[in-house]
């Protein structure tokens, strides 16, 4: 099983704004005082226009799909929470916390991925898990070291035990399964997302490991990384908050890996962690500001990855 991919899934916003719905358990997300909501859309689009073109420049395969204006989907922007894909033909869907998110689900997507030679071979729907109130977001919730089979989840309200519990059966990973808090007005939460505090590379992860608070827990995931012999990179909480968590190794042009993540993500980091990912990766970074204050959400939860066989 390959870790990384050159084929990658993005949508275009249309209306994106900060998310009500969402911001209750996201607490990376801002009210952008004075910008009126057709301002807050145009930069996001620009934001997300240019991140495309440097994608696409490197050789990496951006299926763009425009969002549409109807349903109401703010958080578009962030399709791995919805949807993921397996080198087998597998496509998961997932069941989403907020109810203005759940109409992200678009089975024209499918179609245009048909038609452009990708196959799908099986849909694994876990959709009807919101009727009783239990999450699973996608490759938010999980990380997964598909190389190494092994699925890492930091428990929150977005990403339920069981459920991930029956994806790993499901799938064939075995469960790394722990919490991870930030601080938030001096109080201890969790963090809504795994893919916030943590990114898993081909031969490398980059983790806030202060976010797991229970030392047994914190060993637990750092061990699993070191049994299959990823260099950790550790980063603070303080860069966690400008989203050096959320980011993800690509392939471009002649299989060459990039490590892609947003500009206030390649800001934070210290010249030592740039020189330890760049033995990786080469670094790509794109500003996402506008993303990022709104939508609580960065880099990673902007593309996703697309494993299918083609035809």
């Amino acid at each position: 099983m390959k870790q990384t991919t050159n084929s990658i899934l993005m949508i275009r916003p249309v209306a994106f704004r900060m998310n009500e719905q969402t911001a209750v358990n996201n607490y990376y997300q801002k009210v952008l005082d004075g910008l009126m909501p057709a301002t807050v859309n145009a930069k996001a689009q620009q934001e997300f226009d240019t991140f495309v073109e440097k994608l696409s420049a490197v050789g990496v395969d951006v299926t763009v799909v425009d969002d549409t204006l109807n349903p109401d989907t703010p958080d578009s922007i962030f399709p791995n929470n919805w949807i993921s894909f397996h080198e087998n033909g597998d496509v998961a869907l997932y069941p989403m916390f907020a109810e203005n998110r759940r109409e992200e689900r678009r089975e024209e997507i499918l179609d245009m991925l048909e038609d452009k030679g990708f196959v799908i071979n099986n849909i694994v729907d876990y959709t009807s898990a919101e009727e009783d109130g239990f999450f699973l977001e996608g490759t938010g919730s999980l990380l997964l070291d598909r190389a190494n089979s092994k699925a890492y989840c930091a428990l929150s309200p977005r990403a339920d035990e069981e459920l991930f519990i029956e994806f790993c059966e499901d799938f064939d990973y075995a469960p790394v399964i722990f919490e991870a808090f930030q601080t938030v007005n001096r109080e201890r939460k969790l963090i809504y997302h795994t893919n916030v505090m943590m990114c898993l590379g081909e031969t490398f992860a980059v983790i806030c490991s202060d976010c797991i608070d229970e030392k047994k827990e914190r060993k637990m995931v750092l061990d699993n990384l070191k049994e299959n012999g990823k260099e950790i990179i550790l980063i603070t909480e303080t860069q966690v908050n400008n989203f050096a968590g959320n980011m993800l190794e690509v392939r471009g042009a002649n299989d060459k890996r990039y490590l892609v993540m947003s500009t206030s993500a390649h800001q934070s980091l210290t010249p030592k962690q740039i020189t330890q990912l760049e033995k990786h990766a080469e670094i790509l970074s794109s500003s996402l500001d506008t993303i990022e204050a709104c939508g609580g959400g960065s880099a990673r939860c902007m593309m996703a990855e697309i494993f299918l066989p083609k035809k």
